[in-house]
């Protein structure tokens, strides 16, 4: 199984996909338990909600789960939200605090996993970051992930369906952050920019805009999509289609604006 698949587009527009993973060697998988195994924390069937929206876009996804490790997180292991209850590098409980391993790894072996895992499909993003950016002078890094509505542990009550993470403010233009509440104020979805979810390690770390490289996170509420938020998580294409024209026009806008450039 190889970390990373990734297709080359045309467009200014990169949709990252860290969490849509399920692969997880069979050593590995060993260890988790009986909770772990059932990889409740993916990022379920994103790769289909936002296919074909922008037909141009490059995706880069993560071929392996993150209970093998986090693509999303800084691989130095620093907390991205101090002080509020969040997963880590390799994680050791699920998104309602419960342990996932019988028998976790140790450091070695954390490290073998960013070396091997983490380390590929960054090393794959940032080489379609630096291959977009010197076709049009600009690349804007967007960052696909989905979660349940409700977790507890996370965060309380029910979740936007559309949460826009820029870190407050600091990993795009905000003629890129204006374009994305814009959309979302008139989607029909609950929505809110930089609440829980203000953007991971991907948004934080390559959206640097006075470089010309713009990020924006989108954590979608799965209950927005999926038939049901547990076992089998099934895709709902009814349920999915108005949040996939209100997508598919975001990123559209995102691309013309890029195109168009910074003003």
């Amino acid at each position: 199984m190889k970390p990373v698949s990734v297709i080359q587009g045309t467009s200014p527009v990169i949709l990252g996909m860290p969490h849509v993973g399920t692969y997880v060697p069979e050593a590995v998988a060993a260890k988790l338990n009986a909770e772990g195994r059932r990889l409740r924390d993916t990022d379920w069937h994103i790769d289909r909600l936002y296919d074909g929206l922008l037909p141009g876009a490059s995706v880069v996804k993560a071929n392996f789960h993150r209970y093998l490790i986090d693509a999303n997180r800084d691989p130095s292991g620093v907390s991205l939200y101090p002080g509020q209850n969040t997963t880590g590098l390799v994680p050791q409980t699920d998104f309602d605090n419960r342990p996932i391993w019988a028998d976790g790894p140790d450091a070695a072996e954390s490290e073998r996993r960013l070396a091997e895992w983490h380390a590929p499909y960054h090393a794959a993003l940032a080489a379609e970051v630096g291959r977009v950016k010197a076709v049009h002078g600009i690349a804007v890094v967007y960052d696909c992930h989905s979660i349940r509505s409700r977790c507890p542990f996370l965060f309380e009550g029910e979740l936007p369906v559309l949460n826009i993470g820029t870190n407050d403010g600091l990993t795009c233009d905000a003629k890129f952050a204006r374009i994305a509440t814009e959309i979302a104020g008139n989607s029909g979805f609950t929505w809110v920019a930089n609440g829980r979810f203000k953007g991971g390690w991907t948004t934080r770390h390559y959206g640097q805009p006075e470089t010309g490289v713009h990020a924006i996170q989108m954590e979608i509420a799965q209950s927005a999509y999926l038939a049901a938020e547990e076992e089998p998580w099934t895709f709902d294409a009814g349920r999915a289609a108005p949040l996939r024209q209100t997508l598919k026009t975001l990123l559209a806008a995102l691309e013309d604006a890029a195109i168009g450039g910074i003003s």
